[in-house]
């Protein structure tokens, strides 16, 4: 009778997180991504120029299953991810892809011109353009100054003691 079991030390653990895996199918409550702790979906914020992007990976998704909206400086992208169906669930040995109604809200560093907003969904990648207004856009100040604006602040300090 053997006393050792033949094969990886890891095997106990792999066993254990399948059963982890089919105990929390189980359950009725809804885990935000309890393995990784990354909301759906990924996304990227950058700024160029006078406007932000918005990038967001939405595979999957098609454009009449998203709501987008913006309010006080809030981004939000609501969405459903609908499961694929050619394979049962009894099936599954491991299952990471999240599936349901999901929702993401990014704030914007500055004011945006709601009016001038762009989206596009193409081959599951989501661009999303938001100008910034123009009262939010950056402005040189020109500062006047010199001999003569230092004069006058000196003889003002001085007349006033």
């Amino acid at each position: 009778m053997p006393i050792f079991r033949w094969g990886s030390a890891l095997d106990a653990f792999r066993d254990l997180e399948r059963e982890v895996d089919r105990w929390v199918r189980g359950v009725d409550i809804v885990f935000e991504n309890p393995r990784f702790g990354q909301p759906f979906p990924s996304l990227n914020l950058y700024e160029i120029g006078d406007e932000y992007l918005i990038t967001a990976e939405l595979p999957g998704c098609a454009a009449e299953d998203l709501d987008l909206s913006v309010a006080n400086g809030i981004v939000t992208i609501r969405g459903t991810r609908i499961a694929p169906g050619e394979i049962p669930e009894e099936h599954y040995r491991r299952s990471e892809r999240s599936s349901g109604n999901w929702e993401r809200a990014i704030s914007v560093p500055e004011r945006i011109d709601d009016d001038q907003i762009r989206a596009e969904l193409t081959d599951g990648l989501l661009k999303l353009s938001l100008p910034k207004a123009p009262s939010a856009m950056r402005k040189q100040i020109h500062i006047a100054g010199g001999k003569s604006a230092t004069k006058e602040i000196g003889q003002q300090e001085n007349q006033d003691d």
